[in-house]
C-alpha cells in the first residue's frame, strides 16, 4: 500500500499510519480495524479513554450454514479504542441487525432494543454490544469512526453549528440534531444519507448536533485518513477565528484575562494544601457507603486560560454538551470563591475556608433541584450530589472520584469541554446540553444497570495509604497488600533507585494510576511535610499512614555510642512522631479520621543483651502510639501497633551489622540466625513481610474499625513479648 498522505499534511491530529504494519494485517481486516482504531484513540484530541467507536463490516463463514454472510466488528460496550481488542469487540450478523428495524416500536420503547442486539451477535466470544451499535449499522460503509473530537464537537455545540458544517465543507458533511444515542438515532442517520444522496451529495461524514462526528471509507485507511482531514478542516476553522471576529466584534480568547495566576510553585503548593478540605467535602455522601473520594489536579495552560477568564462564570455553569463529557463531570462544575494566594494553613482564614461549606452545600442545593425538576416516575434514586469538578480561578482544577483513574478522566473530559467551549464562543456561541436532555442520559436507565453490574469495591477502595520506607522489605510488603485491597499508595524511600525500582514494580503490576513516589527523610521535618503534600497533590489526602522506616544497632553498652543513640531514637521515635503529626494535620483537614500504624517490634517488650538503644526507642515508639491513641480518638483516628519480630527476607535492617550483633548475642553464626529465630518461637515459623502487611490490613480492612490503642503481635510466639 502506497499512501498519500503523511504527518507532514496534519498540524492539529497526529497521524500515525504505518504503512509497513498495515501491510503485515492486510489479510485481516478486523485486525486492520483494530488498529485503525488503536491509532486513533492514542490522539486525546480525536476521543477521550472509552469514547467514541469504530467498526469495519466483513464477509464471514457463518458456523451453522457454511454460506457467506456479512458481519460487523464494532466497539463493545464500556471499551476503549485506543487500547482495543479483538477480545473488547462484537461481532454481529448485519442481516438480523438490520431485520430490527421491523420490530421496532418508537422512541419510548428505545431502550428494549439494547436486548435484542444480543440476538444478533456472531461471535460467541463478543462483547457486549454498545448503544452505538445500531447508529453503525444502519450506514452502509464498510468501515466507520465515530468520534467525540474538540475541534468538531465545538461546532457541533455552537449556537449556529448547521450552518457552519455546511459553510465549511460544502455540504459534504451531514447535520443531524442532538438526540441520545440509541436505535432511532442510527435510522436518522440513514436517513441524512439517503437525503444527501436524492440531491446527489455524496457525503464524507455527519456532525452529530452537540455530541461529535461520524466518517467513513471504503478502505480502514480511508476512512483514516478521512477522519483526520475532516477533524483537520475544523480545528483550522477554529484557529483562523481565535481572537478574531466573533458575534461581529474583535474578541479574545473567552473574554480576556480576568485574574492574576499563581506562580507553578505557588499553584500546586496551595492545591495541595487545600486538597483534603475539599476531598473531605466532596466525600460527605461516599465515605461511609464506598470509601472517600480521590483526587486528582491539573493546572493544565488550558485550564488556566478558562478559569483566569472573564467569561468562567457565564460559560461554567453552563455544563457540558457532549454526553462522554457530561457523564464523567456532572451537571456543572464547581467554581471556588475564595482568593487565589490564599494561606490554606493559617489560622487567620479560618473563616475564608469555613466559607467553602456553604459554598458546597449551595452546589448540593442545585443538583437536587435539577434532580426533582428533571426526573422521570422510573428514575433511578439521586447519586451523590457533591461536584465532581472544582476551579479554582488562579490555582487549578480539582477532580474528585471514587478511584484515580476516574478522577482522572474527569479532569481529561473537562479539558476537551474547555476546548469545545473555546471553539463555540471563536466562531459563534457555545451551547450547552438542555437540563433535560443531561438528565436524561445521566439518568438514563441503561447506564443505571451499567453502574448496578460494575464490582463491589474492594475493601481499601478510596483509601489512600502512605508507608514510610516502602520501596523495600516490611514497607514494600505493606504497600503492595494495600494495592491488592484497592488502596492508592504512596512509595518513599531515602534510597532513589530502590525507589525508582519499586515505582516500575508496581505500575506494571497495578497500573500508573495506583501508585505514586516521594522522597521522604523521617529525620527531616521539611522533607516530611514535602512527602505529605506529594501525596495530597497526587491523590487528594492521606487515610492510613505506616511508621514503618527503621534501623536498628546492636551493640554492647560500653561499645554504643552517643551518635548510635542519636541516630535510632532520630528515625525510630522522632520519626514516628513527626510523621504521625503530618498524618493528622491532613486527616483533620478531611474530617473523617483515619488510621495510624506503627511498626514497632516485639523488643519493645522483651529485654536482651546488647540492645539498649534500639530497645528502649522501639519501647518508646510503643508508648508514643498509646498516647497518640488516647489523644486522636476524638477525631476517629485509630491508631494501633504491630509488633514483629525476626523478618529477615528483603530487610535494609541486616544489611547494618544489626545480623552480626544479634548473631553474637546469642552465641552464634549469621547463617544460623533464621532457624534460630524460628526455633525459639512458640510456633516455630519464621517471620516474612508479608505477615506484618496482613496484620495490618487486619487493623485497616473494617473488621476493626472500632479498635484503637492496640498490639498485634506477629512474632510466632514468644512468651516473653505477651502484652500484660
Amino acid at each position: 500500500m502506497t499512501t498519500q498522505t503523511s504527518k507532514e499534511t496534519f498540524r492539529h491530529v497526529s497521524y500515525l499510519w504505518d504503512d509497513a504494519k498495515a501491510a503485515e494485517l492486510a489479510d485481516n481486516q478486523v485486525d486492520l480495524f483494530i488498529y485503525r482504531s488503536n491509532l486513533l484513540g492514542a490522539d486525546l484530541r480525536l476521543t477521550n479513554y472509552g469514547g467514541g467507536n469504530t467498526s469495519v463490516k466483513i464477509t464471514d463463514k457463518d458456523p451453522l450454514t457454511g454460506e457467506d454472510v456479512e458481519v460487523m466488528w464494532i466497539k463493545g460496550s464500556g471499551g476503549d479504542i485506543g487500547t482495543l481488542t479483538k477480545s473488547g469487540c462484537a461481532a454481529l450478523y448485519m442481516d438480523r441487525l438490520l431485520n430490527l428495524e421491523k420490530v421496532y416500536r418508537g422512541l419510548e420503547f428505545e431502550d428494549e432494543m439494547v436486548a435484542l442486539f444480543n440476538h444478533c451477535i456472531f461471535d460467541l466470544n463478543s462483547k457486549a454490544p454498545s448503544i452505538d451499535t445500531p447508529l453503525h449499522g444502519f450506514l452502509p460503509f464498510k468501515h466507520i469512526d465515530h468520534l467525540h473530537p474538540d475541534a468538531a464537537i465545538a461546532i457541533a455545540a455552537a449556537k449556529d453549528g448547521q450552518r457552519i458544517t455546511e459553510e465549511l465543507f460544502g455540504g459534504e458533511v451531514g447535520w443531524v440534531g442532538w438526540q441520545r444515542p440509541g436505535f432511532d438515532l442510527g435510522l436518522k442517520l440513514r436517513e441524512c444519507l439517503e437525503q444527501a444522496e436524492a440531491k446527489g451529495i455524496r457525503l464524507r461524514g455527519i456532525m452529530l448536533g452537540s455530541h461529535g462526528l461520524f466518517t467513513w471509507g471504503d478502505t480502514s485507511y480511508e476512512s483514516y485518513v478521512n477522519t483526520l482531514e475532516v477533524i483537520e478542516r475544523c480545528a483550522e476553522y477554529l484557529e483562523a477565528n481565535y481572537g478574531g471576529p466573533s458575534h461581529g466584534k474583535n474578541r479574545p480568547v473567552f473574554g480576556g484575562t480576568q485574574r492574576s495566576v499563581e506562580s507553578p510553585e505557588s499553584r500546586r503548593e496551595q492545591a495541595a494544601h487545600i486538597m483534603p478540605i475539599l476531598r473531605g467535602l466532596c466525600s460527605s455522601e461516599s465515605v461511609r457507603r464506598s470509601g472517600p473520594m480521590v483526587g486528582h489536579f491539573t493546572d493544565d495552560e488550558r485550564v488556566l486560560e478558562f478559569i483566569n477568564s472573564r467569561d468562567l462564570d457565564r460559560l461554567a455553569p453552563l455544563g457540558t454538551s457532549c454526553p462522554d463529557h457530561f457523564l464523567r463531570t456532572k451537571i456543572s462544575p464547581l467554581v471556588l470563591n475564595i482568593p487565589s494566594d490564599l494561606d490554606v494553613n493559617h489560622p487567620e482564614n479560618r473563616e475564608i475556608l469555613a466559607s467553602l461549606n456553604p459554598q458546597f452545600e449551595e452546589y448540593r442545593t442545585m443538583y437536587q433541584a435539577y434532580y426533582n425538576a428533571c426526573k422521570h416516575p422510573n428514575s433511578p434514586a439521586m447519586r451523590d450530589p457533591n461536584p465532581v469538578v472544582i476551579l479554582w480561578p488562579g490555582v487549578g482544577m480539582f477532580t474528585f472520584a471514587k478511584d484515580k483513574t476516574t478522577a482522572r478522566l474527569a479532569s481529561e473530559y473537562y479539558i476537551n469541554a474547555v476546548n469545545v467551549m473555546k471553539g463555540a464562543e471563536a466562531v459563534s456561541e457555545y451551547t450547552a446540553l438542555p437540563r433535560q436532555e443531561a438528565f436524561n442520559i445521566e439518568y438514563w436507565l441503561l447506564e443505571e444497570a451499567k453502574l448496578q453490574r460494575m464490582p463491589k469495591p474492594k475493601a481499601l477502595s478510596g483509601r489512600v495509604a502512605l508507608i514510610t520506607g516502602s520501596a523495600g522489605g516490611i514497607g514494600k510488603a505493606i504497600a503492595r497488600k494495600f494495592a491488592e485491597e484497592g488502596a492508592v499508595v504512596v512509595l518513599n524511600d531515602i534510597n532513589e533507585e530502590r525507589l525508582a525500582d519499586a515505582k516500575d514494580e508496581f505500575v506494571k503490576k497495578f497500573g500508573r494510576d495506583a501508585v505514586a513516589t516521594t522522597s521522604l527523610n523521617v529525620t527531616d521535618a521539611e522533607s516530611i511535610k514535602q512527602a505529605f503534600d506529594a501525596a495530597c497533590l497526587a491523590f487528594g489526602g492521606v487515610d492510613i499512614v505506616v511508621n514503618n522506616a527503621g534501623i536498628s544497632i546492636s551493640k554492647p553498652i560500653e561499645e554504643h555510642t552517643l551518635a548510635d543513640w542519636d541516630k535510632l531514637y532520630d528515625i525510630l521515635v522522632k520519626g514516628q512522631f513527626v510523621v504521625t503529626q503530618a498524618a493528622v494535620s491532613v486527616m483533620r483537614k478531611q474530617g473523617f479520621g483515619g488510621d495510624v500504624i506503627n511498626i514497632v517490634s516485639k523488643n519493645a517488650l522483651v529485654s536482651g543483651p546488647n540492645n539498649a538503644g534500639y530497645g528502649s526507642a522501639k519501647a518508646a515508639q510503643l508508648h508514643l502510639s498509646r498516647l497518640n491513641a488516647a489523644e486522636l480518638g476524638a477525631d476517629k483516628i485509630r491508631v494501633n501497633v504491630v509488633n514483629p519480630d525476626a523478618v529477615i527476607a528483603d530487610s535494609n535492617i541486616w544489611a547494618g551489622g544489626w545480623a552480626e550483633g544479634r548473631a553474637k548475642a546469642y552465641g552464634i553464626t549469621v547463617e544460623e540466625l533464621p532457624a534460630y529465630y524460628a526455633k525459639r518461637t512458640l510456633l516455630g515459623e519464621s517471620i516474612l513481610p508479608d505477615d506484618i502487611a496482613n496484620a495490618c490490613f487486619a487493623f485497616v480492612g473494617g473488621l476493626l474499625k472500632k479498635s484503637t490503642g492496640n498490639v498485634l503481635n506477629v512474632d510466632g510466639g514468644v512468651a516473653m513479648a505477651f502484652v500484660r
